[in-house]
């Protein structure tokens, strides 16, 4: 039987108020992250790669090894939390990517991670 790769991402974010200078337009956010390997092989994460982009469509993309300096490893079932943050020009900006898995099998893949927004509140309308 062939090894099923399914490893979910999801997200949730904060605006840090006291790190921002919207006055500077300096917008700080933190997102907080769960992976969690819900299929039948151990996988250890390899790399992220992230695509921010502001309220003004102006994108940065963001490459590099590992989580916050961690190459998480999860078996079936295992779950990983980190958080890490972007700063922002704008009041609202969008972020997706993807992590690099290599699985006990060798193989690497792609862990999807869907759009999510980063918003200061009550900003939005």
């Amino acid at each position: 039987m062939q090894p099923e790769h399914d490893i979910v991402v999801t997200v949730r974010t904060e605006y840090l108020e006291a790190q921002s200078t919207p006055e500077e337009d300096r917008y700080v956010f933190a997102y907080h992250i769960t992976i969690t390997n819900c299929g039948t092989e151990s996988a250890k994460l390899l790399s992220r790669h992230w695509i921010i982009t502001n309220g003004n469509e102006k994108v940065q993309e963001v490459k590099g090894a590992g989580v916050i300096g961690e190459y998480p490893y999860l078996a079936p079932g295992e779950s990983y939390d980190y958080t890490s943050g972007t700063v922002l020009e704008t009041v609202v900006g969008v972020m997706h990517g993807s992590y690099r898995f290599l699985s006990d099998d060798g193989t690497e893949f792609d862990a999807p991670i869907a759009p999510f927004t980063l918003a200061v509140p009550n900003q939005v309308h």
